[in-house]
């Protein structure tokens, strides 16, 4: 029997994730650019699978959710209105010896214990005067006093820069959807309540990401707007606390990793009256970090683009022939940080012994069958004409049959194959023997156990199936 434990760490997954083709660094050969990532052959599948997952589930099978692909430049009034240009900021630090940076709240957070949510930089300085904390860096206590920094990347709209228009990339997707309320509801026969919901790119310029893929400067969200009427929002708050705790499920997490956290009244953003975050309990030295965000936005957003714009955005409500400003709530998902907890969660390592009785070490993603990049591999036993001509028609009728994607493997000895197939997180892997020829079946190798079963060519496609949905 394999003793299994969980081994995952930070360094383990971004070696893994190098190794295998998930995530590479962007810009590598010509030495980098921080905290840019590209994603992989791999990476790309495993995200895709989790955006399309995440689709499904909350826009195309609900009855009360729409879909919206919104732009990443907007009109720059936007974001006043919005309070991005005021209210969108980071506390930062320098440090005077060797010119490092660093988020004023991460660091007390981080080296204090103390919970700096929402201070203000006077009172973050203080904090770290009080403390006389060092640079992280070089160890010199020669800290700056923290001062506000906007997050927001600035660009222009024009042929030449002095006379363009300024312009932001958009830090969030939910703007977009704010801007478009009025449209949706004048074509898309919906009533309250009422979901928008958006996959899309942000972007920020934060002061210190870090944490491989965990914070980025350009990232990709899964956001909802759920508009309701204003004496409904607490009780719809709740259901859509049990709605994204069914996400978590469908994935494959482990509960016992996630919780919620309720904000203080003095963490809540300026646009908020309640706000959980699901955090996850990352590896050491993180520990439980936020994964994903519920706010109750009340009618903040739509006041103020009303306010601005000059445009009328309130609601006709028929049964009750009156007009309002629907208050808002946002489940809002990222699409890195939920890659980045699926490989975390998935990854393990097993003691076994090889043929020989040797101690060996399995590394196996035991990723959910609905988000793995391959759903099986198809594996001739020995690079035969004969076998792989079989290979190849169970590896075309699977391809014909269903809308997975299947792996080819014919390179190595079978035990290598089977290695390969476990660190990438395939579920299932299908080899063809010599066996075939004569009772037209395959051996079906089970990632999790290691199982193996003899299955007809002609069951195949239902045996995944059944496994994979």
């Amino acid at each position: 029997m394999a003793e299994t434990t969980r081994a995952a760490t930070m360094e383990k997954i971004v070696a893994l994730s190098k190794r295998r083709g998930f995530v590479f660094p962007g810009s590598e050969i010509y030495g980098g650019l921080a905290n840019t990532w590209d994603f992989g052959p791999l990476g790309a599948e495993l995200r895709n699978n989790i955006k399309q997952l995440w689709w499904r589930t909350f826009v195309q099978r609900r009855r009360d959710m729409v879909g919206l692909d919104g732009g990443i430049l907007m009109h720059p009034r936007i974001w006043e209105a919005s309070g991005h240009v005021v209210n969108f900021n980071d506390p930062l630090v320098d440090c005077k010896t060797c010119k490092a940076r660093f988020r004023a709240d991460h660091l007390i957070e981080e080296k204090l214990g103390v919970n700096a949510e929402g201070k203000t930089p006077d009172e973050l300085t203080a904090l770290l005067k009080d403390a006389n904390l060092p640079c992280p860096k070089c160890g010199n206590r020669t800290l700056t006093d923290a001062r506000q920094f906007n997050m927001m990347f600035r660009t222009t709209i024009g042929p030449v820069e002095e006379t363009g228009v300024q312009v932001y990339l958009r830090p969030e997707t939910a703007q977009a959807i704010f801007v478009q309320y009025k449209n949706i509801v004048n074509t898309g026969r919906v009533k309250l309540p009422f979901g928008i919901g958006q996959i899309g790119k942000s972007f920020r310029n934060e002061i210190t990401p870090g944490n491989f893929i965990f914070r980025d400067i350009e990232f990709e969200q899964m956001e909802i707007e759920y508009f309701v009427r204003p004496d409904e929002a607490p009780e719809l708050f709740e259901t859509w606390i049990e709605a994204m705790w069914g996400w978590i499920d469908l994935i494959g997490i482990n509960r016992d990793r996630v919780r919620v956290r309720e904000h203080a009244r003095e963490e809540l953003s300026h646009y908020s009256n309640r706000t959980i975050d699901f955090e996850y309990d990352f590896p050491a030295p993180m520990g439980w970090k936020e994964l994903y965000g519920l706010a109750n936005r009340t009618d903040f957003d739509l006041s103020k683009h009303q306010e601005f714009s000059g445009e009328d955005l309130t609601y006709f409500d028929q049964p009750t022939g009156t007009r309002f400003l629907p208050h808002v709530i946002e489940p809002t998902f990222g699409v890195e940080r939920t890659m980045l907890m699926i490989m975390l969660d998935a990854y393990d390592e097993e003691q076994t012994t090889d043929v020989n009785g040797k101690a060996d070490t399995r590394v196996v993603l035991r990723l959910s069958p609905r988000v793995a990049p391959y759903k099986a591999a198809i594996l001739p036993l020995a690079k035969k004409p004969e076998l792989t001509e079989v290979a190849w028609s169970i590896f075309n009728q699977i391809e014909a049959e269903t809308n997975y994607l299947v792996d080819y493997d014919e390179t190595g000895n079978i035990g290598k194959r089977y290695r390969r197939a476990d660190e990438i997180g395939t579920p299932f892997c299908v080899t063809v023997d010599f066996d075939t020829l004569e009772d037209n079946a395959v051996t079906v190798r089970d990632r999790n156990t290691m199982e193996q079963q003899r299955i007809p060519l002609d069951g195949i496609v239902a045996f995944l199936r059944e496994r994979i949905g």
